[in-house]
């Protein structure tokens, strides 16, 4: 992959951990430059449908500042929930 790693998905992001995940993640995603954010998902090794909420807002935020998000490495439970609720086209890498 060509571009840089903005953030990284922490090993666990279940509802517990979903608004302090997203809190960091947009203080991070905040602090960089324009351009598309990707963020890698190869620690995340336990999740919910919380993962997918996360994901979802990262991408309105950065959508309203003219941004991408790209999610890279995503684990197949990650990649199956995003199936699930159909927003496949939301997160295509995911």
């Amino acid at each position: 992959m060509s571009e840089t790693i903005a953030a990284r998905l922490p090993g666990r992001l279940t509802l517990e951990q979903a608004v302090p995940t997203l809190a960091q993640l947009r203080a991070t995603l905040q602090q960089q430059g324009g351009g598309p954010a990707v963020i890698d998902g190869a620690d995340l090794r336990e999740c919910d449908s919380s993962a997918v909420a996360v994901l979802l807002e990262l991408r309105r935020v950065l959508q309203a500042q003219g941004r991408t998000l790209q999610v890279c490495n995503s684990p197949q439970r990650l990649r199956d929930l995003v199936t699930l609720y159909g927003v496949q086209e939301l997160l295509p890498a995911a």
